[in-house]
């Protein structure tokens, strides 16, 4: 026997109950890993299956299915001489159990189902699983002497993360030696979550190997090459004789197997390695676009639309999208053959090539700006000119006689005829003719969805895309069922504040000089009349705050699980040097009251890319209510309180 180990990990886009596509990429992955020279090959958290399957996992279909394709991997020749360590979900004694299972030579060698489940924020693993209850802490079995440990994960991204990650794993390996193997899903498996692989290999905390966060490539496999006494020399230094004596005997399943030979002396080791991170700008550029280009790819469908206003939002989008077509020709120039193949299908040209991001743009990607007599020039021309710079079919159409034929039906029906505010209405006037134009771009971008393609003489149709971010969900300042209202929405749990940064990103990466304008122009919805043909209506006007304030709420709101009385306390110190504490519980109150009205339209809010851990993404990842009392009468009350006692002290 020798002294080095040849090991895999790998990141899998799987699939929810693809069975088929999956036992495939696993597959992949192991002939993989064996041409890399591995002797063991880790794979992601219940990748059978795929991560996602959600309440599918009540169904004894799941289990049934997952146990066929096991079968196909154990009598596989592809996985004969290597240690396969699969995941999927294992019934026993009638108890669910989210499982990795170890197999050689076409033998099980064993079950093990995971102890700690996750159980906050987007993930729900005990409305599925039980956790398996014997204890095996990676340092009580590092005291027992195993040298290799493994990670198989299913973790999404989320901006600002994969710091964390990777110093966990560090940490891991640092307190008491030892080889670390982390796999992970990647790509979007049918839900709101993408998977950000990251697949890597650590050793004494040193992360000595690793694979990329945001890919196209359905299977990566990652090898590394160790010398299991450098884990022996570290633990001989840094766990003390009294710790070792401390030890848990854990059990051990023999084989008639070595992960090492006695001729390894000559084979080269992995060394340590610095890691970059993503900015925030890039994540928002990789991470939505390649979820994109999973859910058009597996959708059927031949791209996508976008209302295209010419404000932040749209054309961050819009921005997302032209990201996602560098992605896909850059992959296609570096050999990505399923790439290539599922482009060719998405456009229904078998001998297309794509090399051109903004070419390809043109084939994928129809942008509409849907003017209206409240609309600016501005806003249409900055709208046009980004969409010449990315390559998008641009349409440039009026929505007014849609309007009016709908306030015609109105005013036959009932003999009026609302007017704006500005022109001497109600606000009841005002909102309901706001939300008309609103609702007749949503009715108009699916119309369009579904035949602009057909017009063209082109097969298929187009997933609708949205475009409000997370700040405006917070607050409900949108329309229900207007053209935020979509398939999808790439943006829906990005902050305004990153998106702007996201935007002078693309001006200098991709060199759209269009974003220019965009920046620069104040956020509105333009659903009100102009003033001597200038935008009278911003968006911070109408919600009495900004959207950087919007993002801090937000926080204390989902994360610090805040309500109106201890945002006020917190937000009185943060804010103390820009407002009073008179102006602070004012936004507090206008916040809440937004919130609380406007709660019901998160029950209907289009699925977002998750992004953000204060998503207030309604019965899928924020559970609260959605009818509220939205005078909240006692806590503004105690709000109240507090700052008499405040102003009180400062007279003194």
């Amino acid at each position: 026997m020798g002294r080095k180990v040849t090991v895999a990990t790998c990141a899998l886009n799987q699939w929810v109950l693809d069975f088929e596509g999956n036992t495939e990429r696993i597959l992949r992955s192991v002939e993989a890993a064996k041409a890399g020279g591995a002797k063991y090959r880790l794979g992601p958290e219940l990748e059978i299956c795929g991560y996602g399957c959600a309440d599918h996992f009540y169904e004894s279909d799941t289990l049934l299915h997952s146990f066929q394709a096991l079968k196909v991997l154990l009598e596989s020749p592809v996985t004969q001489d290597i240690i396969c360590d699969v995941g999927m979900p294992v019934m026993h004694h009638n108890v669910r159990y989210n499982c990795r299972v170890l197999f050689l030579n076409r033998k099980i060698l064993l079950i093990r189902p995971k102890m700690l489940m996750a159980n906050s924020g987007v993930y729900r693993e005990m409305r599925w699983f039980s956790p398996w209850n014997r204890p095996s802490p990676h340092i009580h079995m590092g005291r027992d002497g195993v040298e290799i440990f493994t990670n198989s994960s299913a973790s999404h991204h989320e901006l600002r993360k994969a710091d964390q990650r990777v110093h966990l794993i560090r940490s891991a390996t640092a307190k008491t030696g030892g080889i670390y193997l982390y796999a992970n899903q990647r790509g979007c498996d049918g839900d709101r979550v993408y998977y950000d692989g990251c697949a890597m290999v650590a050793v004494n905390g040193d992360v000595v190997a690793r694979g990329d966060q945001f890919s196209l490539d359905d299977v990566e496999v990652v090898t590394a090459t160790l010398d299991l006494e450098d884990v022996r020399s570290y633990r001989g230094e840094h766990l003390q004789p009294a710790m070792k004596s401390e030890t848990q005997a854990f059990l051990r399943v023999k084989v008639d197997f070595s992960l090492s030979t006695s001729d390894d002396v000559f084979l080269p080791t992995q060394q340590p390695l610095q890691w970059r991170f993503h900015t925030p700008e890039e994540e928002i550029s990789l991470g939505p676009a390649c979820w994109l280009w999973d859910y058009l790819r597996r959708s059927g469908q031949a791209g996508f639309l976008l209302p295209l206003s010419g404000g932040v939002d749209s054309s961050s989008t819009a921005c997302i999208v032209h990201s996602m077509c560098t992605l896909l020709c850059a992959a296609v120039a570096d050999g990505n053959l399923q790439v290539l193949e599922d482009v060719r299908r998405v456009v229904g040209d078998t001998s297309y090539d794509p090399q051109d991001p903004k070419e390809l743009c043109g084939r994928v990607f129809t942008t509409c700006y849907m003017s209206s007599e409240n609309s600016s020039e501005d806003t249409r021309s900055r709208a046009r000119e980004l969409a010449a710079q990315i390559g998008s079919t641009h349409l440039n159409f009026s929505i007014d006689a849609a309007v009016k034929g709908i306030l015609g039906i109105f005013s036959a029906v009932t003999g009026h005829w609302p007017c704006f505010r500005a022109r001497g209405g109600s606000h009841r006037e005002n909102l309901a003719l706001q939300n008309v134009q609103a609702r007749v771009r949503m009715v108009l971008a699916y119309l369009f969805a579904q035949l602009s393609l057909w017009a063209r003489g082109r097969p298929g149709g187009l997933l609708v895309l949205g475009s409000a971010n997370v700040d405006e969900s917070l607050t409900g300042y949108f329309t229900k069922y207007d053209c935020s209202s979509a398939d999808i929405n790439p943006i829906g749990g990005i902050s305004k504040t990153d998106l702007r940064g996201f935007l002078r990103y693309c001006a200098d990466r991709f060199q759209l000089s269009a974003l220019d304008g965009i920046l620069k122009a104040p956020p509105t919805a333009e659903l009100e009349p102009l003033t001597d043909g200038q935008v009278s209506q911003t968006d911070e006007a109408d919600m009495g705050m900004t959207y950087s304030e919007l993002s801090v709420i937000g926080r204390l709101r989902k994360i610090s699980k805040c309500g109106p009385f201890s945002m006020f306390c917190k937000l009185i110190q943060a804010w103390k040097d820009v407002l009073s504490p008179a102006e602070v519980a004012q936004k507090v109150k206008r916040f809440f009251r937004m919130y609380s009205v406007n709660r019901h339209k998160m029950t209907t809010v289009t699925p977002s890319y998750h992004a953000e851990s204060y998503s207030p993404d309604d019965n899928r990842f924020d559970l609260r209510p959605f009818l509220y009392d939205t005078r909240w009468r006692w806590q503004f009350k105690t709000i109240d309180e507090q700052l008499s006692q405040l102003e009180t002290k400062a007279e003194q």
